[in-house]
């Protein structure tokens, strides 16, 4: 199988990347060149082009057929439209990274499935990620584009802890406070129902789908069938450091309030909300599919690889001061 990524060296690509290598699939990934030498994409093929240059990228792309094309870091119709463009005619499947942030919010049932409309009023991200979904889906109805939509959860990989509440520079901040001992904020009473899934379980699913002609003209959700709650979440991290977690309890409405971050999106928008997952279309679709990274297994392998890896402790010192500011305002 020949396959074209947009992107593939993120938290969710990456690890569908190395995956595609080791079933020994050729590989073609179009970036920047700015990750070019990852440790297990030698085998992989690069075209270094600017894909927001259209007339550049069809240059680059000019004779080249695929069996699936997927974009990983298409944000707002004019990316995809783009897209489309380029690879029509090229490629027999199209595969679109949506969110499951773009499920209808509040939810009106607690288990979610892609059945379940779609509709974010706080969350521009998410409305972006409908707006793409309604082209693509739009282009398949009138002229049999071959798209897959995937919506995946929160997906996190070795480089990142999964949060709630953190700054713009990533979670490290947050991990660095609770290994100090100093408190942590968890938005609400850390009680609501979560699902967090690692990449490399992920990538199990995504392959799946990949020249999976039952998945074109589809929508299908990837993610763990395991819910956890915020609580739990912050305990693993907690004990995969070894200290005793110190958490500070805030509502979403008041982060939102007193705040520059965007936690009416990242939390009422999405986080603040308890969800529990209907993978069975994903299921019935790829029947291999099995979720075997425990959220405590993950997270205390991501714990070990950012304290091990000095290039993923960015401190962030304006976060930490409102984290200080918040907690001493609500204690």
């Amino acid at each position: 199988m020949k396959v074209c990524f947009i992107g593939g060296t993120g938290t969710i690509s990456m690890a569908i990347s190395k995956l595609v290598l080791e079933m020994g699939w050729e590989l073609w990934l179009i970036n920047r060149g700015n990750r070019n030498n990852v440790p297990g994409l030698a085998r992989a093929h690069f075209i270094t082009v600017d894909v927001n240059d259209e007339v550049a990228a069809t240059a680059a792309l000019s004779g080249m057929e695929f069996d699936v094309v997927c974009d990983f870091i298409g944000f707002v119709p004019s990316q995809v439209e783009r897209d489309y463009k380029i690879f029509r005619g090229k490629t027999k499947q199209y595969m679109y990274i949506s969110s499951a942030s773009a499920y209808q919010k509040p939810c009106a049932n607690y288990l979610i499935s892609e059945k379940t409309p779609l509709s974010n009023p706080y969350w521009e991200y998410s409305r972006n990620k409908i707006a793409c979904e309604e082209f693509l889906m739009k282009k398949y109805r009138e002229e049999n584009f071959p798209v897959t939509i995937i919506r995946p959860s929160h997906t996190y990989d070795e480089r990142s802890v999964p949060l709630g509440v953190h700054g713009e520079n990533g979670s490290w901040q947050v991990v660095k406070r609770i290994k100090e001992g100093k408190r942590v904020i968890i938005h609400g009473d850390g009680t609501s129902l979560w699902t967090i899934t690692h990449n490399s379980d992920f990538a199990k699913g995504f392959v799946g789908l990949m020249g999976n002609i039952h998945a074109i003209g589809e929508a299908v959700q990837i993610m763990s069938d395991e819910t956890v709650t915020w609580n739990q979440i912050y305990k693993c991290i907690a004990d995969s450091l070894g200290v005793e977690l110190k958490p500070v309890y805030v509502s979403s409405d008041y982060l939102v309030r007193h705040s520059n971050y965007d936690f009416l999106g990242s939390l009422i928008g999405d986080k603040a909300n308890s969800v529990v997952f209907d993978c069975s279309k994903l299921k019935s679709l790829v029947p291999s599919f099995v979720a075997t990274k425990r959220a405590d297994q993950g997270i205390r392998e991501t714990i070990d690889y950012v304290l091990s890896h000095p290039e993923c402790q960015k401190d962030d010192p304006e976060f930490d001061k409102w984290c200080d500011e918040i907690i001493g305002k609500v204690m």
